[in-house]
């Protein structure tokens, strides 16, 4: 008797709290304010080179997530050099991996904007849907959003404090700021997430994204760290990825994107990434919504993990900073070498390697030098990390620097270096005697 009025009992329950499981109270929770919106996605790749296989390997790995959980090809678009597919280098003809043993992330990927279509210039007005700026270039598709629309934007390659990196240019944070403010005053989006995997990634938005632009950002590192690449894959003999990526890409393969909010996959991210300090910007409520306000779009009931069986939620140990890859790849490869010519050619290229940056080191001491009032003010400038105030200086120094030193899209190390230029601008010098100092450096020398 007692066991019968003990099933009434539950089934009395079970009435009664049906309308409000806690399942249904998680979702009303998180429940999506955009459902009359479309979602638009805007991923990039800003590198090229097989030793840079890793930062379009992530991107192929997200736009195969984005493509999972609902996106239409229309409404993303993709940014990548597209030269590792298909590279002499790669083993696998035709195939990307972004995790040891990893399923192909590259078919299927849109081929929207390769080559020396990849450049600043051509993100900003994809971004700002400006599609009479992109007829006649790539696919021609912009972000065509409008006030109701949620825009997701990943940003994957090598930066510097307040740049972004592409092949051949650089993104500078002044003008990726004017662009967000416009989208946000003529009403282009109604919430806007930025993932961005970069060195010093932080800098482009610390203190200078306002809270009330309905932007939300992350980054791979504060504004003075490295990120860092992971999982050397000796096949292929370059890494697959880089720690910050495939950490919320690996999560975004695992969760409910419907219950997960954007806060608890920072989090998540925020404490596998233990080689840089992840974090996070602009308008933070946003974080409260769900994961799938941004990366996915449409019907969900039938999402599915894209790799369930590969999930690896260790960080990974074989994690460098991004400067230090080349350098690294060549120590994995001499480490695996088997032949004493091989050996031997690995050895020189490393020996090449430290010359360059030696050579880097001596360049900048040059400019330095040539600019600054005494050794006090040079120490400081080689040591000091301040904040960016002075664009116009520091942007006509990179850009100068860029030119007519080293392509800073092809050679990280120099990247790594433009703090001091930073630091020249903020110590008060004026742009055109830096600019003299690199010009004597790195023409006449």
């Amino acid at each position: 008797m007692a066991a019968v009025k003990s099933c009434l009992l539950l089934l009395l329950c079970l009435v009664v709290f049906s309308s409000c499981s806690p399942f249904e109270e998680i979702l009303k929770k998180h429940k999506s304010d955009t459902a009359t919106g479309t979602n638009w996605a805007l991923i990039v790749a800003g590198s090229s080179g097989w030793y840079n296989y890793r930062h379009q390997a992530d991107v192929c790995h997200a736009y195969q997530i984005l493509k999972t959980n609902g996106f239409k090809d229309e409404n993303i678009v993709v940014m990548m050099y597209d030269d590792i597919a298909e590279n002499t280098l790669n083993p696998t003809p035709g195939i990307i991996i972004n995790h040891p043993h990893g399923f192909d992330v590259y078919h299927g990927v849109p081929k929207d904007y390769t080559r020396r279509d990849v450049t600043p210039q051509n993100f900003l007005d994809i971004l700002r849907g400006k599609s009479h700026a992109m007829e006649g270039i790539g696919s021609g598709k912009v972000i065509a959003s409008g006030p109701e629309d949620n825009v997701f934007v990943n940003f994957v390659d090598h930066g510097a404090p307040g740049i972004l990196g592409f092949p051949h240019e650089m993104l500078h944070k002044a003008d990726l700021l004017m662009a967000l403010e416009e989208m946000y005053e003529n009403k282009q989006f109604n919430k806007m997430v930025l993932y961005v995997e970069a060195c010093e990634s932080g800098s482009i938005f610390e203190g200078s994204l306002p809270s009330d632009w309905n932007i939300f950002a992350t980054t791979a590192a504060n504004a003075h760290q490295s990120s860092y690449s992971c999982y050397y894959d000796r096949k292929r003999k370059t890494f697959l990825g880089d720690v910050y990526s495939v950490k919320w890409m690996e999560d975004s393969d695992k969760e409910n994107l419907k219950v997960e909010t954007l806060q608890e996959q920072f989090l998540i991210v925020k404490k596998q990434t233990n080689t840089s300090h992840v974090m996070e910007y602009g308008d933070l409520k946003i974080s409260k919504l769900p994961v799938a306000d941004f990366q996915a779009a449409g019907n969900m009931d039938g999402m599915r993990n894209i790799r369930p069986a590969e999930q690896s939620f260790v960080v990974p140990s074989d994690a460098v900073p991004q400067e230090d890859v080349p350098l690294a790849i060549l120590y994995h490869q001499l480490h695996d070498s088997t032949s004493v010519q091989e050996r031997q050619i690995i050895n020189q290229q490393i020996l090449e390697l430290y010359k360059l940056r030696m050579e880097v080191e001596k360049k900048m001491d040059k400019i330095i030098k040539g600019v600054t009032r005494n050794r006090e003010q040079a120490n400081r400038v080689n040591r000091q990390r301040v904040e960016l105030t002075k664009h116009t200086c520091y942007k006509t120094a990179v850009n100068r620097f860029h030119d007519i030193c080293y392509n800073l899209g092809q050679n990280n190390y120099a990247l790594r270096n433009m703090y001091k230029l930073l630091n020249l601008c903020e110590e008060g010098i004026d742009a055109d005697l830096i600019e003299r100092a690199i010009f004597t450096t790195c023409v006449k020398h």
